[in-house]
């Protein structure tokens, strides 16, 4: 199976004057169209290896490709095509906007791009709210829905732009363990109807032992890599 995200010998480092090192030569790559878990305890590196793959953050050394593209040869326009196309975020506060309806936030990555949307994107909004089972509320403000359902929004907006790759952290962090498990099964069916690459970095042992795999990261480093049956 294809690579769709590699990383070689990625280290990163915050500050100039006091500098803090967070990875240590990761060596990571994820195949297409796989679902998988990356955990690891507070301040291990996991988000920041999580923005490096997402291009919202540079390795201080070493080199990422997504999708085949070499994202360190790239200028701040290119990175920015690059993640709207490819790449759909999923983050444990879903960031929706509350004077918008749960379908125009779904729309929102759209209309940043484009201005105003077609028949056809509009009417893929809602096949997609429809997936993710919110069709009933599809003209609700986002403050008048519940948090599984903020956050199932938030999924459906990530997959507007048909990405091949969500990128998720801590997708089910401030929700119920009903909820959690109601996102994790549409989030497992999305990846294999539609076939999208995910990533997600989670606490929850019950979520990462579903996954096809499971890498933790241990003081800036693999601590391990083990793929589920």
């Amino acid at each position: 199976m294809d690579k769709i995200i590699e990383l070689k010998k990625i280290n990163k480092i915050y500050g100039k004057t006091i500098q803090t090192q967070v990875l240590y030569d990761i060596d990571l790559a994820f195949e297409a169209k796989t679902f998988n878990a990356i955990i690891g305890s507070s301040g291990s590196g996991k988000s920041t290896i999580l923005n490096i793959v997402g291009t919202l953050d540079q390795p201080t050394s070493g080199e990422v490709y997504i999708n085949g593209n070499k994202t360190n040869q790239m200028n701040k326009n290119q990175l920015a095509h690059l993640r709207n196309q490819t790449i759909g975020f999923i983050f444990q506060f879903h960031y929706l906007l509350p004077e918008f309806t749960a379908l125009e936030n779904v729309l929102m990555p759209y209309l940043i791009q484009k201005q105003k949307p077609s028949q056809e994107v509009v009417e893929r909004a809602e096949e997609l709210l429809h997936i993710v089972g919110l069709s009933s509320v599809k003209n609700n403000l986002a403050n008048n829905m519940s948090g599984g359902q903020q956050q199932r929004t938030a999924i459906a907006r990530a997959l507007i732009n048909n990405p091949k790759i969500i990128l998720a952290d801590e997708p089910t962090g401030n929700l119920d363990s009903q909820s959690t498990e109601n996102i994790y099964e549409i989030l497992r069916d999305i990846n294999e109807k539609l076939e999208t690459t995910f990533v997600i970095i989670t606490h929850d042992k019950r979520i990462a032992e579903k996954t096809d795999r499971i890498v933790e990261i241990t003081d800036g480093r693999i601590g391990s890599d083990i793929r589920n049956n």
